[in-house]
């Protein structure tokens, strides 16, 4: 196992699993474009990335002949869960509640689909091509992003299917904190897309089955508090958490929620997995250093 890990005096914030996201809308569903300021497509012009697959916008009548299927399907299953929840018991489909039918952004979301958009000699042109899972699948190497208090570097390496804890990091690209302007959540669909986009005015849009892990700390300011300015009740349960975590814990990282009170979270290279990067170990304790119990949580301090 060979994690990555920052400079003497960099803190280790979070990981996270990211590739660039992949389309959802039916004209543009299982694609993604890469795209300059014009919409020219510019996969071409992206320096050693390898030859990927050419692209095209489903058509309107291709479109039409597609909704009508899947209208069929839908009805028919309707109809199906509709039999079942008659019966004993009942059943219903699983949904994620980040995600959303509604796209805010239909020019990027439904008639096409760029998760690259950037100007010549700008940032987002840098991107390793690993990222894409048609160039590279993820059945045999994953991407992850690592978050530091100065940088965000994405790093990837080879998977084998069962082997979790087997990782050997190779940096694929990094960039200063500095260059970040802001990180948008896309909800589309799925509600797993992110939207990071850089002072030069490119952008890239990235899907992640752990995207709060991945946005949580680009959004926020990393100033978290040192623990030599916290009470002593509230040092001691800081502390005493991350003890109880993996042996190679790093010190632990503590932000004042805007309730007041206080999440404490833990990183250890030890508890790095393949498939779904760092999950975070954390806990919130109350002004007076008390932890709380899950069920004594205000709203925000839950992680979402």
């Amino acid at each position: 196992m060979s994690v990555w890990w920052p400079e003497p005096g960099e803190t280790l914030i979070a990981r996270a699993p990211l590739t660039f996201a992949t389309g959802a809308a039916t004209k543009v569903k299982g694609m993604r474009w890469f795209r300059d300021t014009q919409r020219n497509d510019i996969q071409n012009e992206l320096d050693g990335w390898p030859e990927g697959p050419e692209y095209t916008v489903r058509s309107a009548g291709n479109t039409a002949g597609r909704n009508t299927v899947k209208g069929a399907a839908m009805a028919v299953g309707v109809a199906v869960m509709g039999l079942l929840s008659s019966q004993a018991g009942s059943v219903g489909p699983g949904r994620s509640d980040k995600g959303s039918d509604t796209s805010h952004d239909r020019a990027d979301e439904v008639d096409d689909f760029p998760v690259i958009w950037a100007a010549p000699g700008t940032v987002a042109r840098t991107l390793p091509w690993q990222l894409d899972p048609a160039r590279s699948p993820q059945d045999h190497y994953r991407t992850h992003a690592v978050i530091t208090d100065q940088r965000l570097v994405i790093v990837g390496f080879p998977y084998v299917e069962g082997e979790e804890s087997r990782i050997a990091d190779e940096v694929l690209w990094e960039t200063p904190r500095s260059d970040i302007e802001r990180v948008e959540l896309r909800d589309f669909k799925l509600g797993s897309d992110a939207k990071i986009a850089f002072t030069d005015g490119s952008w890239f849009r990235v899907g992640s089955i752990k995207r709060e892990r991945l946005t949580r700390y680009l959004i926020e300011p990393p100033d978290f508090i040192s623990l030599a300015s916290l009470t002593r009740a509230q040092r001691n349960t800081a502390e005493r958490f991350a003890a109880a975590q993996a042996p190679d814990a790093l010190p632990p990282l503590v932000k004042r929620n805007s309730c007041g009170c206080f999440r404490i979270e833990v990183v250890a290279p030890s508890c790095v997995h393949a498939s779904f990067g760092h999950s975070g170990l954390n806990t919130v304790m109350d002004e007076n250093g008390t932890e709380l119990r899950l069920t004594e949580y205000h709203q925000e301090d839950f992680l979402t």
